[in-house]
């Protein structure tokens, strides 16, 4: 069930192409490696809002770190550059 501005995080997660499929967003968040405003994440029907911020070490690239601010919620899961206006990146750091 969405409330109306919220969405889930696994599904938001994949409109935003981090994983190839919603399953895989859901595990890597019950892995606790998200953080959304801060607090660390393990449940995938999480509420993400506009303007929440995650922070979390890319699947993509070893080390690195992302911290990204919602600036909408997702409809679709659309090519990259369409997922690309789903946030906006904050930082993206590379670990020690």
């Amino acid at each position: 069930m969405t409330t109306q501005g919220t969405q889930r995080l696994d599904l938001w997660l994949y409109y935003a192409r981090l994983a190839k499929s919603r399953n895989l967003c859901a595990n890597f968040i019950r892995t606790g490696a998200i953080r959304l405003n801060g607090q660390r994440i393990h449940k995938a029907h999480a509420h993400l809002h506009i303007g929440d911020i995650l922070s979390f070490a890319s699947p993509h690239r070893d080390g690195t770190i992302c911290i990204w601010r919602v600036k909408q919620l997702g409809k679709r899961r659309g090519p990259a550059a369409e997922a690309r206006l789903l946030y906006e990146i904050i930082d993206e750091k590379t670990g020690p």
